[in-house]
């Protein structure tokens, strides 16, 4: 069984940055880890990806203001936010892709960022 723990989000000031973490136990050795965002009253938006082997892959919503890793060791993504504004508020959604075909999906983490 795969579970995700999320951590990171919260209030920031326009222009400030927030690290986003996603935890996963239980997956295979082929596997993608990623976020994707929603925000109120709007559909679910990808932000970025990172596989097992490190390749990351970037939605166009935040493209050249988030930065995804990963450690595979620890089964671990961490999301770089910068350059945060009003409209990155959203609740940030955690992804795993177990051996790339299962889907499963984290809680979730709110971030808010003030003007």
């Amino acid at each position: 069984q795969v579970q995700l723990v999320e951590s990171g989000g919260g209030s920031v000031q326009s222009g400030g940055s927030l690290r986003l973490s996603c935890a996963a136990s239980g997956l295979a050795k082929a596997y993608l880890l990623g976020w994707y965002r929603q925000a109120a009253g709007k559909q679910r938006e990808f932000v970025a990806y990172v596989t097992n082997d490190g390749t990351t892959t970037y939605g166009d919503s935040m493209k050249g203001r988030v930065t995804i890793s990963g450690d595979n060791a620890k089964k671990t993504a961490y999301l770089q936010l910068n350059a945060l504004t009003p409209e990155d508020t959203a609740v940030y959604v955690c992804n795993a892709r177990d051996q790339m075909v299962f889907n499963y999906w984290g809680q979730g983490t709110q971030v808010t960022v003030s003007s």
